[in-house]
């Protein structure tokens, strides 16, 4: 497979884990007292969640800050900085991988939540990681 196909589709799926780490994002640090996040999350009262509201906004700011970098990365990457672009995409899906690893180390009741921030970056980090070997070899 041609290596510009293989980063671009790589960048699609990064793009998509950013979109899902901003969604994220918007869940933890700014929806947090609604009826439906609570539900998303598993927190069965209002007071529950009241008391987790300054950790979960903290959390939603590293989705960002992770979603944020594979953004940096990807306009690295298609404005002609190939090795920084994926270096940096890769370091960034890489974190959201192991993020999802811990989540569900941490309570095997979270793993279709780990699925759903960790796998697409998992399948980005392959794909950009065959072209980071190509770029480098090359």
């Amino acid at each position: 497979m041609d290596v510009t196909a293989v980063v671009t589709i790589g960048s699609v799926l990064a793009g998509i884990a950013a979109a899902i780490h901003v969604y994220i994002w918007v869940l933890e640090s700014v929806l947090w007292m609604r009826p439906s996040t609570r539900r998303t999350f598993g927190i069965r009262s209002e007071a529950d969640a009241e008391t987790m509201r300054v950790m979960a906004y903290n959390q939603g700011f590293y989705n960002l800050f992770l979603a944020l970098g594979v953004v940096v990365g990807l306009v690295l990457l298609w404005s002609g900085l190939d090795l920084a672009g994926l270096v940096l995409t890769l370091f960034a899906c890489i974190s959201m991988v192991l993020a999802a690893l811990v989540l569900v180390s941490s309570d095997r009741r979270m793993l279709r939540a780990a699925l759903v921030q960790g796998a697409v970056p998992l399948v980005a980090v392959v794909a950009l990681g065959f072209a980071l070997t190509r770029v480098t070899a090359g």
